[in-house]
């Protein structure tokens, strides 16, 4: 079980620094805002944090 527990923080960790080092502080404000609105079950929340990385990564495209 705290094999499972450290793998997985590992994990959060390695793709916090990815969007941290991709899109900056912005990936991070909205890769929070998905996580906290997820977790706490307010859609409104997780949706902004959505079209914040929707937006960060598109950007390039348009």
């Amino acid at each position: 079980m705290h094999f499972i527990a450290l793998i997985s923080a590992v994990l959060v960790v390695t793709v916090e620094q990815l969007v941290q080092w991709k899109y900056g502080a912005a990936g991070i404000v909205g890769l929070l805002l998905l996580t906290v609105g997820i977790r706490a079950n307010r859609p409104g929340v997780s949706s902004a944090g959505a079209v914040l990385l929707v937006l960060l990564v598109g950007k390039p495209a348009l």
